[in-house]
This record gives structure tokens, C-alpha cells and sequence, in this order.
């Protein structure tokens, strides 16, 4: 049997500065001389690896906002996305139980994006074969990217919303080989606790480091995530602990409104809009859900990436060479799509200069230029006319349209939504199911943290 290879605690994740100093050190130094080395794994954290906590605070000459938007960055973790914290944690998790061995498992990360990416750069640095499932028509620079960290991957028919053709092919996997074992990001646990755990407390740090900054009263008064495996929204369950006050809103594409009226259809928010809802989504415990325009996202990435755009953003909104650079790197299509939906939650909650809305970057544009090459195949090249258009009508225009509010009755309607995959496809039981509307169930899980990164230490001896 092949030597188990671990990482960090939860605890570390959250806290690297508590990494011992000589492993922390080797981490530090393999991130630009050997990206592939597993050491690597002790980078899974939100900082810039210079000891700053790793966000970005939207200038309002973009948002037109009087609240805060701030958006933790993905792009600074080892695969240039957040996701990479999730299949570790899931992976970890299944390691510690012996659920997973190297050498007699081959594991697969069923995906749409950002955590197939993740999986094939944690699976091969943990010692295993690993497979990610990928839709066809995901962008190019996934499939690379796939291929470069030393995973194989199995395109499945259709595009980011075509989940269940993913289950499909899982059990088909699973019913060829004993050997295969699935990594599900949508029901399994290790997923939503990195989230949790790691992502939401990291809001509560970088909330009282604005307050030192004079900026915001120290405090969170929303949560906006879209939602592909729902992971990242589970921040908001933390966050809500401890400031009861805060709105956990999540977002979907319009063209693809699966948990806003029960809808469905094809779109291109890459990696969020997966047409079913999540096992491991706290649904009752969500209090909006609003929908943003697919291709508003692409447009307005465009702005923020192409040349003309950005000369744009340089002399007409006179933002600083430095913010307009950051702008063209941190962003995804998803991370557009956040950042709208924190314009649209900041308008219609009317928050004010001292709130401080929290969302998420992703990942970042490495894996979107061939979208964009769409883009301007589709619409022509960008022109100034153009940027200023898209600029002041997607972004300054955010319309107060497709809101949906958490009340009781929606929150029974989003959790029943969970009966017909869950249930009838995956083999859960109803009185899981059941289970999953009172906090009660989502606590107990939230408790087996502490638990799990004890038994990581004593796994691995330090």
C-alpha cells in the first residue's frame, strides 16, 4: 500500500500562521518552483501567501452602490480556484474513514468546472488515479488544465446546467469497477464544512480588518453566492452565527431558474446553475434567491478584460491603472455574476456605506479567453461605445427584477426540490431528507470538525 499523503486541518486552512513553521516554509517556496509538489496542499487558504488575507473591495465608481461589496479571491490557491479547498476536504474526509486508499482506488470528481479542476491537482498530489466528469461544451482551458495536473477526464453531453448526464456517467463508473470511487461535491459533506468552516470565518476576519481600515462597522450584512454545488454558500450558515442579522441571498442563471420557479434550461455562468438542488444546500436556512443574465456576465467580463475596455474603465471612470489590472485578473464569468447579484442585494435591502456585503471571485480569467474569443466572434470586437453601453447598463443598471424572497413557504418549495434527484435518482432516504429542515441537522455537522482534524493529526503525527 501506497504511503498516505495528508494536508492541512480545518483549522490550518483557516489559520496557516498555525502551520508548523518548517512545513509552512517548504509550502511557501513550492508554489512557484514546483506548483505539482503535494506540499503544496498546506497552501489551501485565503491569503496571498505574505500573510494578507486575500479580498478585493469592488470601487463604487463600479458597483454605483453606497454598501461595501467585498469579494474573497480564489485565484491565489493552488489551482487558481477556492474549489481546490473543497476537494481536499473531501478527499481528506474519505481518506481518514479508509473509505479511500491510493493505489486501490481510482477517484472521480464529477464537475462542471472549478471543482474538477480542483479534484485532478488533489487527486494525483494525494497518490491517486483520478478522473473528473466534465460537460463537453465547458471552455477549453478546464480540459487543459484538467490534463496538465495529471487527472484524465470523461466528457459528458451538454453544458454547465446538464448534471444529471454527470450522474449518469457516475454510475456507470460505479458499476463497472469497485474500484472506482465517486468524490460527489453536491452531497458530499467535506465540501460544505470547508465552507463553512473556512470561508465563513475568514468573512468574520476580513469584517474586522475593514473595521480597523474605517471601512463598514465590522459586521456582515450579506452573504451572495451563486450556486453550483451550493458549497460556498454554506459560509453564510457560519456567518449568520455570528451576525444574526446577515442575508444569505443566492443567485442563479435567468436562464436556468431551478430553485426560483422550479426552471430549467441551458446557460453559460460556468461552474453554478447545475439544475437540481444540492443535498448539502441549507436551503432553509437561505433568506433570497435572485437570478442574473447569463450573458450580462460575459459582456461585463469583456469590459473588464479587453483592452478597449479597460482603457475605458482607465479614462472615462478614472479608476487607477492598479485596480483596472486587478479587475482584468481576479474574475471569472461566475465572479461577474456575484458581483451583480451583491449590486442587486445592496439596492434592494438599501444598504448603506456601513454594510459590508460578502461574495465570492471564484477562480480567475486564466480559463475564460476562448469565451471571450465567443464573445467577440458573436457581438464583433469591442469598441468604446460598446464598453461605456455595457458598463452603465449591466453594471451601473443592475435592475431590481427576478428577486425572490425566503419565506417559509419558498423554503419548503426549495427543500422539496431535493425529493426528485436525491431521492428518486441517488438513493437517499426521505427521512434524511426529512431530517434536513430543522438546523438541528446541518449543526450536527457542522460539530464534527473539531473531530476530524484531531483525527488528522494523530493520521498523520504532527
Amino acid at each position: 500500500m501506497q504511503k498516505l499523503i495528508w494536508g492541512p486541518t480545518f483549522n490550518e486552512m483557516l489559520n496557516p500562521e498555525t502551520i508548523k513553521p518548517d512545513i509552512r516554509e517548504k509550502a511557501l517556496k513550492a508554489l512557484d518552483e514546483d506548483p505539482l509538489d503535494p506540499i503544496n496542499l498546506f497552501n489551501i487558504n485565503f491569503t496571498d501567501h505574505k500573510g494578507n488575507l486575500s479580498y478585493f473591495l469592488v470601487p463604487k465608481e463600479v458597483t454605483g452602490v453606497k454598501a461595501n461589496i467585498i469579494c474573497l479571491l480564489g485565484m491565489n490557491f493552488p489551482t487558481g480556484s477556492h474549489k481546490v479547498g473543497a476537494t481536499y476536504s473531501v478527499t481528506m474526509e474519505k481518506q481518514l474513514s479508509g473509505e479511500i486508499v491510493p493505489g486501490e482506488h481510482t477517484i472521480v470528481y464529477p464537475s462542471t468546472g472549478n471543482y474538477g479542476i480542483g479534484g485532478s491537482w488533489t487527486g494525483p498530489r494525494m497518490g491517486y488515479d483520478t478522473k473528473v466528469i466534465l460537460p463537453e461544451l465547458m471552455s477549453q482551458e478546464r480540459f487543459d488544465k484538467i490534463e496538465y495536473y495529471g487527472a484524465s477526464y470523461i466528457k459528458t453531453p451538454g453544458c454547465e446546467s446538464s448534471v444529471k448526464e454527470i450522474y449518469d456517467k457516475c454510475w456507470e463508473l460505479k458499476r463497472a469497477s469497485k474500484t472506482n470511487y465517486i468524490l460527489n461535491q453536491f452531497e458530499s459533506f467535506g465540501n460544505y464544512l470547508f465552507h463553512y468552516y473556512v470561508t465563513g470565518n475568514t468573512i468574520s476576519k476580513i469584517s474586522e480588518e475593514l473595521k480597523n481600515k474605517g471601512v463598514g462597522n465590522g459586521r456582515a450584512a450579506a452573504v451572495v453566492s451563486s450556486m453550483g454545488s451550493s458549497g460556498t454558500i454554506a459560509s453564510g450558515d457560519r456567518v449568520k452565527q455570528l451576525f444574526p442579522e446577515v442575508k444569505i441571498v443566492g443567485l442563479e442563471p435567468i436562464q436556468c431558474p431551478t430553485l426560483y420557479n422550479n426552471g430549467y434550461g441551458d446557460h453559460d455562468i460556468q461552474g453554478i446553475g447545475d439544475k437540481h438542488v444540492t443535498w448539502i444546500h441549507n436551503v432553509m436556512n437561505m433568506d433570497a434567491m435572485m437570478c442574473i443574465d447569463d450573458m450580462d456576465c460575459k459582456k461585463a467580463l469583456q469590459v473588464f478584460t479587453d483592452k478597449v475596455g479597460k482603457d475605458y474603465l482607465l479614462e472615462e471612470i478614472g479608476l487607477s491603472s492598479d485596480v483596472v489590472e486587478k479587475l482584468s485578473r481576479i474574475f471569472g464569468i461566475s465572479g461577474i455574476c456575484n458581483v451583480l447579484g451583491a449590486i442587486k442585494t445592496a439596492k434592494y435591502y438599501e444598504l448603506t456605506e456601513k454594510d459590508n456585503i460578502f461574495t465570492m471571485a471564484t477562480d480567475n480569467f486564466d480559463r475564460y479567453y476562448s469565451v471571450m474569443d465567443q464573445i467577440t466572434e458573436t457581438f464583433g470586437p469591442l469598441t468604446t461605445t460598446e464598453a461605456a453601453v455595457r458598463f452603465n447598463s449591466i453594471l451601473k443598471g443592475v435592475k431590481l427584477d427576478y428577486i425572490e424572497e425566503g419565506t417559509m413557504l419558498n423554503k419548503k418549495r426549495w427543500h422539496n426540490l431535493k425529493y426528485y434527484t436525491w431521492v428518486e435518482q441517488q438513493g437517499k432516504t426521505v427521512e434524511e431528507l426529512n431530517a434536513q429542515k430543522s438546523q438541528d441537522y446541518w449543526i450536527e455537522k457542522q460539530q464534527q470538525i473539531n473531530k476530524i482534524d484531531a483525527s488528522l493529526k494523530d493520521a498523520r503525527g504532527f
